[in-house]
């Protein structure tokens, strides 16, 4: 836990290893499309209430162009940005693996200055999708890659910058000698 001083005198702002996580406006998601309903997708983002998505959200849907999600918990992402393109999101494609971490893990590589993902990337191609809100989508060319990765990204949160590129060089030469 680490506190940090706000503008006015005697205000601190507290952040914690929170296990639920509480939706901001702006922040990427990861989520598992649960159930249609009519016009909208209910999601699960980790939070304390599903997530309404509605069919038109997604880029170039109308009404006679809807997008084809199916309700058998297939990860998801937020499908537009702030100026209504796909961009990097959507509908994740192909199979993949799909797990939850801490909210303190995905600030921690997501941080331009963590070595972890920048590092695996070197040596091993892989997709990643990481929301903010703990949920991580993972795919490599094999399962033991995909895997391994997902284990490192987990092995990481309470590791120093060195401790990772250790991590990460450990991952690599399993991998190579496979």
């Amino acid at each position: 836990m680490w506190c940090s001083k706000k503008k006015e005198p005697n205000t601190y702002w507290v952040d914690s290893h929170r296990k639920r996580y509480v939706p901001a406006r702006g922040e990427t998601v990861v989520g598992i499309v649960l159930n249609k309903a009519g016009e909208i997708f209910k999601v699960d983002i980790g939070s304390s209430e599903q997530a309404s998505l509605a069919y038109l959200a997604f880029e170039g849907a109308t009404k006679k162009n809807r997008p084809d999600i199916q309700v058998d918990m297939e990860p998801e992402l937020v499908c537009v940005d702030s100026y209504g393109k796909k961009g990097k999101l959507g509908q994740l494609q192909g199979d993949g693996f799909l797990f939850s971490c801490s909210l303190n893990l995905v600030r921690k590589i997501l941080n331009p200055k963590c070595p972890l993902l920048k590092i695996l990337g070197r040596e091993i191609p892989f997709d990643i999708a990481v929301g903010m809100n703990g949920k991580i989508w993972v795919k490599a060319r094999s399962i033991q890659a995909t895997i391994a990765i997902g284990n490192a990204i987990l092995a990481a949160e309470h590791r120093s910058d060195e401790e990772v590129k250790t991590l990460c060089n450990d991952v690599q030469n399993a991998l190579a000698g496979m």
